[in-house]
């Protein structure tokens, strides 16, 4: 297991660096320093490795506390957007993700985790009355991943994700007075975790 997990994560930093199609098994054996045989006895083929990195995008997350709801929401999402600045493993599965149509995969399933977990927090937020008569809370969690996706698409092609967390907010600005209810808006705050020093 320590071996796949060398594999792993050496293949999400090649990915992460090159994509796909700019990173070749040989160059992630070594930088596992590992074998080739290693390689081909946890992982089928540079697909299946790449397969693997986006079904374990969200190993390393960790998000701060709180009661689940829409600020939990909020949290969360802006948790992410430093998550996708600092986290290798995170940043090279959203990546592949978004790649997945240059290796002939069409995999939905990195989506769904987080329409699911986005999902959890919006029904929490309608049992607490913090959303709008209405909000289908499936639907905009659906919705919500789709932005979500664009935003940090948007600005890693426009600035290295630098102002990821602003386009979030600024999403969230938005998307709020559609969803939330007037009480709720008054005190839900948008603001990110403390970040860490830049990869």
């Amino acid at each position: 297991m320590r071996t796949r997990e060398r594999i792993l994560r050496a293949a999400a930093e090649v990915f992460d660096e090159s994509g796909f199609s700019g990173g070749s098994i040989s160059r992630i054996v070594r930088r596992s320093g590992t074998t080739m045989g290693a390689m081909y006895h946890h992982f089928s083929s540079k697909e299946d490795l790449a397969r693997a990195v986006m079904a374990e995008q969200d190993a390393d997350l960790d998000f701060p506390p709180g009661e689940d709801g829409l600020q939990r929401l909020l949290d969360m999402s802006m948790e992410v957007a430093r998550q996708l600045r600092t986290n290798v493993l995170f940043r090279a599965g959203v990546r592949l993700a978004v790649e997945q149509g240059d290796f002939g995969m069409r995999e939905s399933a990195p989506y769904e985790l987080w329409i699911k977990r986005f999902t959890e927090q919006l029904v929490a937020a309608e049992r607490r009355g913090e959303l709008l008569p209405g909000v289908d809370v499936e639907d905009f969690a659906r919705a919500l991943v789709g932005a979500y996706s664009g935003t940090q698409l948007l600005s890693e092609i426009s600035t290295g994700r630098a102002d990821l967390l602003e386009r979030i907010a600024t999403m969230w600005r938005y998307l709020l007075p559609g969803v939330a209810s007037p009480e709720a808006i008054s005190w839900l705050r948008i603001e990110a975790a403390p970040e860490g020093p830049q990869p």
